[in-house]
């Protein structure tokens, strides 16, 4: 990394910053799809007759396509029916399972497991289903990786993992012959530098690709533009701790969801995504004065919307219309089809709090509010329970949201002057949540602040309402990858 101030951040922050977005890389990156501990086994000894040998040519490849690679080697030494299935299965190869079970490694460690690796993406003939290279991405170990992505490139992968753990990092150059994947389904990339993509063939694209996940990489616009453009099947897209400012324009008929953490963008635009349904960005980093402006155009599914209400960091618009403090909401600048919204917000700081009415009039049909409150960096004023009154109706709260999740919550007076608000206003509130923040040591106090709101006058039948300590998990629904894209659930918040 240069020595140079990158974005008006010291060079020890920066790399500060990396590594700890590295480290949550091994949290959040996808897990392979076997176990280190599924093990081969002899026959009991009881049991003389091999009934397994007896099984189709289709089930015994796909048995070994779920062994460790190691094992699903040694598969061939079972019997002469064995001797060519684990050539014809595609394989699950996690460069892990063949190093020492160990976290530092040198160069004499790796050289036995990195000689494996190339015997087995050498011999076998393809496809691959599925290869992690986590430990064997290393600096002295270069020519050897561009030989394996022009292997895997040539006899096929359909899922990818390569993290890249070198000291400093952006060092590395992926290799054109990258782009030439054919059946790549899915594809996470860690600490890399893209290769220019100006002079790439028509025929460089990923026409099978429906996920990725970039976490530190060095990328231009242009690139993830070309990305976009030459992923016609791209149904989840991921960007993790990029340090360089980049502008992102959704074009795309396939995407379903979108999160981008702890990266600098100046822009955001959701130009043209007919399918997108989940929108999620949040610790954006910022420099100098620049913010990221979050536009919204064409995206009549969307169904969840994560933003930061902080005007340093983040600007909303809708249509061409940047909402703020005191505009005009209409039906132009609203987005319906918005189920679930999360919001942060610095309750402390008055001008960002003051935002809440006019953003949620942009989202008339939330049925699911989740409001994450942002420590700020010095308190500059309060809104009291007069300032909700005299902001007139917010027709979501008035009429649709059914429960209301407060995340992080400090208990400050701004704070309970919104709930106070909620309570009173909420024709159709079933249920609330509040989650403490962390190192909140007088729950009993939120608890008595709690009754007498629910002895207050409310607009609906009374609530249920539930307090709870802080126990957000490593990787919890605010930084999960998994979480955020998983179509199974009905939004990354699902455990709240």
């Amino acid at each position: 990394m240069n020595e140079k101030l990158l974005h008006g951040h010291d060079l020890h922050e920066m790399d500060a910053l990396y590594r700890r977005l590295l480290n949550r890389t091994h949290h959040t990156r996808p897990d392979p799809p076997v176990s280190a501990a599924a093990r081969l086994s002899a026959l009991p000894p009881d049991d003389v007759v091999d009934r397994v040998s007896r099984l189709p040519d289709t089930v015994l490849r796909h048995i070994v396509s779920l062994l460790p690679v190691k094992d699903a080697a040694r598969s061939a030494a079972l019997s002469h029916r064995w001797r060519g299935v684990w050539r014809s299965a595609p394989l699950v190869l996690v460069d892990a399972d063949l190093a020492p079970a160990t976290s530092a490694l040198s160069r004499a460690d790796l050289a036995p497991a990195t000689s494996a690796l190339s015997r087995v993406l050498e011999a076998h003939p393809g496809p691959f289903r599925c290869v992690h290279l986590i430990k064997s991405c290393r600096e002295e170990f270069h020519c050897l990786l561009t030989r394996w992505i022009e292997l895997l490139a040539t006899k096929g992968i359909q899922e990818l993992v390569i993290l890249d753990q070198w000291d400093p990092p952006f060092n590395a150059v992926l290799p054109s012959t990258f782009f030439g994947m054919a059946i790549l389904t899915r594809l996470h990339l860690g600490s890399w530098k893209f290769s220019d993509t100006a002079g790439l063939p028509r025929s460089a694209s990923f026409p099978k690709l429906r996920e990725l996940g970039l976490c530190n990489i060095l990328v231009e616009s242009r690139d993830l533009d070309f990305i976009l453009d030459r992923s016609p099947v791209l149904e989840t897209l991921s960007d993790e701790g990029n340090f360089f400012t980049l502008r992102l324009r959704l074009v795309s008929q396939s995407l379903w969801c979108v999160q981008i953490i702890g990266s600098f963008f100046e822009e955001i635009f959701v130009v043209n995504a007919p399918r997108l349904e989940r929108l999620i960005n949040l610790e954006g980093w910022t420099h100098d004065s620049s913010r990221t402006k979050v536009k919204i155009g064409h995206a009549p599914k969307l169904l969840l919307a994560y933003l930061e209400l902080d005007p340093r960091n983040q600007v909303l618009e809708v249509g061409n219309t940047i909402i703020k403090v005191g505009t005009r909401v209409s039906p132009r600048t609203m987005v319906p089809s918005v189920r679930i919204l999360a919001l942060e917000v610095r309750f402390g700081v008055r001008n960002d709090a003051k935002m809440i009415p006019n953003v949620l009039r942009c989202f008339p049909n939330v049925e699911t509010l989740h409001i994450k409150s942002g420590k700020p960096d010095q308190s500059t004023g309060k809104l009291n329970l007069k300032f909700w009154h005299e902001s007139g109706t917010i027709e979501c709260i008035r009429s649709r949201i059914k429960l209301l999740v407060f995340h992080d919550f400090l208990g400050g007076r701004s704070e309970l002057a919104f709930l106070k608000y909620f309570f009173e206003s909420a024709l159709v509130l079933k249920e609330v949540s509040i989650r403490l923040s962390a190192g909140f040591t007088s729950a009993e106090e939120v608890h008595s602040k709690v009754a007498s709101l629910r002895s207050r006058k409310r607009a609906s039948e009374t609530p249920i309402v539930r307090v709870t300590g802080w126990s957000e998990p490593q990787g919890g629904f605010i930084q999960s990858f998994k979480r955020g894209s998983d179509f199974s659930l009905q939004g990354p918040f699902a455990n709240y």
